[in-house]
């Protein structure tokens, strides 16, 4: 599945943009009280060799963008967009032009770490102030800022909508690139997802304030496996008048699917993207135009249909049908012509009134992907020749090879003809084709394979084609965990030279359809897997749409494969692992407890995992919560107890769960903590090898649970917390709990050393006696006690420690990396702030840091003994209940919940 996900998709059909000149990044000066406030950000100019020189007197006349990069990006991602715009405004002699702003966010991983992202959203506030303040003196001055965010900067250009002081018109466009908006890819601290909350809530809520904003969002597809697609998609409760989302493989022109980082510089995609800004100019004003409908007319000519036609806000409806061409009436349904240097232009006209009663559609294509009309509809119904005609170059589609009509004869009554422009095509080679057909006998219908089928069973439909295009529709194909192949084997009669087919899995709910050109014949594979599921208002039917040749054979067969299930359970719920993982592990300990109690030995964590690591356990009892959540009074109950809601109804309602998800994600959990703890308990019998063979242990001192020197050590690391970072704190009490973990190996080899010296002497001295030791709190019952212990009882006190102390290491590993990102972005961030504010695990890290001192030094002789280990066993089974219910998308509670059991445990050894 993890292989499917990173390696088994569409190679990257994108191309490179290149820049003809140097580029340059002249820096903005910014206010000194916003320089003083936010050190680490700036503000830049992209510009390349005159345009750069001409622009550092900052005596602008453009129309402002400014670029936002993501997570970990770099200001110098507006290049792409920067040089091709410079290019295009080359070609129309910089009658318009852009002038492309971009922030240094000091390549922050916000994604990972939110306390940020709210300074960041400020700083862009500010930028855009500065922005238009460099135009208040132009003759045209910018009222407003057009943005491109990419990733998580496309999050920061909605939260600017959230302050207080924003004016919402200082932005009329946002066009985001791979921006997760429904929720965080890794909800690692509460930061973000109070992040995420405020912007959506507000979106959702103020819509109708928003009105005036033009939002588009493309996803890249299944070749960006960091953001997935069904995260990029706007909530569909915003406004849906002013609001476009679209996944790359379906933007015309481009149909690529496009990773994280090269949706910024994919060339196609790149170019859609120019072309639609400069058609979004107001000739009047020389900025963006101020009218919504235009903005939106624009992004679904250049990102959704795209007729082969330059953009036109009204284009006429009727035009005249003009040049000396010679008029050819066919009256055949099905007809084809191939253009190769004709210097005489043709009309070919085909009259409809023979046609209305046997057929329901006509269908027209045409090879030559120029951008001029081509197809009209004439309302002369008595003359072999129309001087004026419908153009209906406008209903057209583009696709790779062809661009297609189909029309549906019975919404135009009022066209008696259809006419087929050709013109002269000197040194042109082009070909056309039309055909009358009815609905039914160009659909069918072809059910997807069953999600259990493993592959055992398919689905297959043969089409013996005579026409130019079949329909198939894909029944009971609605759901994101359905996922499987589609295989079009084509047959040909004869093996002349022909078009290249075209299939089209189309989505009708969303914008995220894929195309596949091929050659005839060929066996073609289609992935088939859905980015969001079909609403529930939504009845309409995924369809594969074949554009093909009309002497061919085509066999379409569906089958599902196991991988392609589990594929698609990693790319939804991969960040949900930590949480199984953990809720594993921590089964497994409550069971080593309870053993411990009652058999008086701990039982080895392999062992005990596959004991109490039962999904009946724990998944019935969430899925009782998130049915009776479905009644009013049981919901009044849960909010009356300050309850947060079940993750998983929070799932479901944006359709990315089912039952079976929990399951699979558990077993997952159960494998991965099962190795994890093979790992952990190999490296600590490596570790004692080592140890072994360079140092002969000592005898064992007596020792307690918290020593003055120990006591320095923990207020030393809680300074380090409070003071730094706790993540910082959390990690160094780590790397000692990790070296210190070679006490109970300690313990067990002096043990060993130790009668083997006593049964030594004995054979000697021909003396009995019975040995005593002064244990050590790791090894013994109670500190400080002395007790009289045979060799057996005091090596497996320290064999139960060690089998202990591998399972907390291991609970404890996965509270390290979940704190780890917070981490990462204080050290990166070092040099601007010593103190990391705001800290999403300060108090949690002092918490960790005084029970690791205590449990590093403790023994499960100590444990056995105490009143309180029955309730320490019994409580991880609620807990990870608790953690699988309210984690999954809160991973920053997780941290919580494994603290809590380990505060019982430290009772254990003091009560």
């Amino acid at each position: 599945g993890v292989r499917d996900v990173l390696f088994l998709y569409e190679e990257n059909r994108c191309s490179m943009t290149y820049m003809y000149e140097y580029p340059e990044y002249l820096k903005i000066k910014l206010p000194k009280k916003t320089a003083r406030r936010y050190p680490a950000y700036e503000l830049y100019l992209y510009g390349e060799g005159n345009y750069a020189e001409e622009n550092k007197n900052l005596l602008l006349t453009g129309i402002p963008v400014l670029f936002l990069p993501g997570n970990a990006g770099s200001y110098k991602q507006v290049r792409s967009l920067g040089s091709i715009a410079l290019r295009k405004a080359e070609d129309v002699d910089f009658k318009y032009h852009f002038n492309f702003f971009s922030v240094n966010f000091n390549e922050e991983l916000v994604a990972l770490y939110g306390g940020s992202l709210q300074r960041q959203t400020k700083f862009v506030h500010e930028c855009i102030k500065v922005i238009l303040k460099l135009y208040r003196d132009g003759e045209f001055a910018p009222t407003s800022v057009a943005i491109v965010g990419h990733s998580m900067g496309g999050l920061v250009a909605r939260a600017l909508l959230t302050l207080k002081n924003f004016k919402p018109e200082l932005i009329n466009l946002l066009i985001t690139q791979a921006t997760p908006h429904v929720a965080p890819v890794m909800p690692l601290d509460r930061y973000l997802t109070d992040f995420y909350t405020a912007v959506n809530n507000h979106w959702i809520l103020k819509a109708q304030d928003l009105r005036n904003l033009t939002t588009l969002s493309v996803a890249g597809g299944f070749r960006d496996y960091q953001v997935r697609s069904g995260l990029a998609f706007l909530p569909r409760l915003s406004q849906h008048d002013s609001a476009l989302s679209v996944v790359s493989s379906a933007v015309p022109r481009a149909w690529a699917s496009t990773d994280h980082l090269s949706i910024v510089w994919c060339k196609e995609l790149i170019l859609a993207t120019i072309r639609a800004l400069f058609d979004l100019i107001d000739e009047n004003t020389r900025q963006i135009t101020e009218d919504p409908k235009k903005r939106m007319s624009v992004l679904n000519h250049h990102f959704v249909r795209h007729p082969a036609k330059i953009f036109e806000e009204n284009p006429e409806v009727f035009t005249e049908l003009t040049g000396i061409f010679m008029w050819i009436t066919v009256k055949a349904s099905k007809w084809t012509y191939s253009v190769y240097n004709d210097s005489d232009g043709k009309y070919f006209t085909f009259p409809l009134a023979s046609h209305r009663k046997s057929y329901s559609h006509v269908y027209c294509e045409n090879s030559m992907l120029d951008t001029n009309s081509w197809i009209y509809g004439c309302m002369n119904s008595n003359l072999s020749m129309c001087l004026e005609a419908m153009d209906l170059s406008w209903r057209a589609e583009l696709l790779p090879t062809t661009k297609v009509v189909m029309l549906k004869l019975q919404d135009y009554p009022s066209l008696s003809h259809i006419v087929i422009q050709v013109p002269p095509a000197v040194g042109n080679k082009y070909t056309l084709g039309c055909e009358f057909f009815k609905e039914n006998s160009r659909t069918v219908q072809l059910p997807v394979t069953h999600l259990f089928s493993f592959g055992l069973s398919s689905s297959k439909i043969l089409l013996n084609s005579t026409g130019l295009f079949y329909n198939v529709q894909l029944q009971h194909f609605n759901q994101i965990y359905q996922a499987f192949k589609i295989h079009i084997e084509s047959h040909c009669q004869s093996l002349k030279e022909r078009k290249s087919n075209v299939y089209r899995l189309h989505i009708p709910w969303s914008h995220e359809d894929s195309i596949t050109v091929a050659k005839v014949p060929s066996l073609t594979e289609i992935s088939a897997k859905l980015h969001t599921a079909q609403p529930q208002n939504d009845s309409r039917i995924p369809e594969l749409n074949i554009y093909s040749s009309s002497d061919c054979q085509y066999e379409v067969k569906i089958k599902s494969y196991p991988y392609i299930l589990v594929f698609q359970i990693i790319r939804f719920h991969a960040s949900a692992f930590p949480v199984y993982i953990v809720s594993n592990i921590l089964l497994a300990y409550g069971g080593q407890l309870n053993t411990l109690r009652s058999t008086g030995q701990c039982s080895d964590f392999s062992l005990e995992l596959v004991r109490t690591a039962k999904p009946y356990k724990v998944e019935p009892l969430i899925s009782v919560a998130v049915f009776l959540q479905g009644f009013n009074w049981f919901r009044e109950i849960w909010e009356s107890l300050s309850l947060p809601e079940v993750d998983a109804a929070v799932l479901s309602r944006q359709d990315a769960w089912f039952p079976l998800v929990s399951l699979i994600l558990f077993l997952f959990g159960t494998g991965i903590a099962y190795w994890s703890g093979v790992f952990f308990s190999t490296s600590l019998r490596l570790f004692s090898s080592l140890w072994l063979t360079l140092l002969r242990p000592p005898v064992l001192q007596n020792d307690r649970l918290m020593t003055p020197r120990r006591l320095c050590g923990v207020l030393t690391l809680a300074l380090v917390s409070w003071t730094t970072c706790g993540a910082f704190a959390v990690f160094l009490m780590y790397l000692q709990y990790f070296m210190c973990s070679y006490k109970p190996v300690h313990a067990f080899v002096t043990s060993v050393f130790y009668f083997q010296d006593s049964d030594h002497s004995k054979e000697t001295s021909q003396k009995s006696s019975i040995y005593t030791v002064k244990p050590q709190s790791s090894m013994d019952s109670v500190p400080g006690a002395t007790q009289p212990l045979s060799k057996s009882t005091t090596i497996a006190d320290a064999v139960n420690s060690l089998k202990m102390h591998v399972t907390i290491l291991n609970l404890f590993t996965w509270i390290v990396l979940l704190n780890l990102p917070s981490l990462i972005y204080w050290l990166k961030n070092l040099r601007y702030n010593v103190r990391l504010d705001p800290d999403p695990c300060r108090f949690t890290a002092i918490i960790i840091i005084c029970i690791l001192e205590i449990i590093m030094n403790s023994s499960t002789s100590a444990v056995k003994s105490s009143k309180l280990l029955k309730i320490a066993a019994k409580v991880p089974l609620p807990l990870s209940v608790a953690m699988l219910a309210f984690g999954r998308m809160r991973l920053y509670r997780v941290p919580h919940f494994v603290t809590f059991s380990l505060v019982l445990h430290v009772l254990c050894c003091v009560v």
